[in-house]
C-alpha cells in the first residue's frame, strides 16, 4: 500500500497534485495494485501480443487456432475476460513466447504496459516484472519515471485529462471515456466531488 507521504513525495517530484496521481491509480486499477492471491494486477492485451510476436519475426497466424482468445490482430471491446483470469491468459501466451507475452500485459497499480519497461528506468523487462511483484511502492516509482520520460507530467499538472488519456492509453481513450473518469476521480481525491 502506498502511504500518503509517498503520494505527496511523488507528487512533489513530478510537480503535480497527489490527487492527480491517485486518480490515475483509481481509473487504471480501481486503486489496487495486487490481487487477493498476491500477484500484481494485470490486463493481458491479445492485440498487443499479436504485434509483439510479429515484431519478433513470429507469425501469429501459426498459433491462432488454439489461442483465439489470447491472440488476435485488432482490439476488441469486452474481450478481456475477468481480472481473475488474466494471469492464466498470460501464462498461456508465455508458452508461445515469454518476452512477447510479458510485454503485452499492463501491470500493477498504474497498469503500465510491459513494452514500456525501458521508459520506466529499469535495466530489463525482467527487472520491470520483478518490481511489479514486489510492492505498490515500486509501482509508484516506475509510474513516476514513466510519466517523466513520456512528458505526461505536463498534462497531469495542467489537468489536461484528454491529453493525458491520449498519451497514456492511446487514441481509443474516448471509447471508454477515460478522460472523464480521470477528471471525476481527481475531483473525488481533491475533495471537490459532490455526491
Amino acid at each position: 500500500m502506498i502511504s500518503e507521504q509517498q503520494f505527496a513525495d511523488s507528487a512533489s517530484s513530478l510537480r503535480v497534485e497527489g490527487a492527480a496521481i491517485k486518480a490515475v491509480a483509481e481509473v487504471e486499477s480501481s486503486g489496487d495494485g495486487f490481487l487477493a492471491d498476491g500477484k500484481p494486477k494485470i490486463l493481458f492485451e491479445p492485440h498487443i501480443f499479436w504485434k509483439q510476436l510479429r515484431a519478433k519475426g513470429i507469425d501469429p497466424n501459426l498459433f491462432m487456432e488454439e489461442n483465439a482468445d489470447i491472440l488476435y490482430p485488432t482490439w476488441k471491446a469486452g474481450a478481456y475476460g475477468p481480472v481473475s483470469k488474466q494471469h492464466s491468459r498470460l501464462e498461456r501466451a508465455s508458452k508461445i513466447n515469454r518476452e512477447a507475452a510479458l510485454m503485452s500485459a499492463s501491470w500493477g497499480k498504474f497498469q503500465i504496459m510491459g513494452f514500456n519497461w525501458k521508459l520506466c528506468g529499469v535495466a530489463s523487462l525482467q527487472e520491470f516484472i520483478n518490481e511489479m511483484y514486489k510492492s505498490e511502492d515500486g509501482h509508484l516509482r516506475l509510474f513516476c519515471t514513466y510519466i517523466k520520460n513520456t512528458f505526461l507530467d505536463d498534462e497531469l499538472r495542467a489537468h489536461d485529462w484528454a491529453g493525458f488519456a491520449r498519451g497514456y492509453n492511446g487514441p481509443l481513450y474516448l471509447k471508454n471515456r477515460y478522460d472523464t473518469k480521470l477528471r471525476t476521480a481527481y475531483l473525488k481525491h481533491k475533495g471537490q466531488l459532490v455526491a
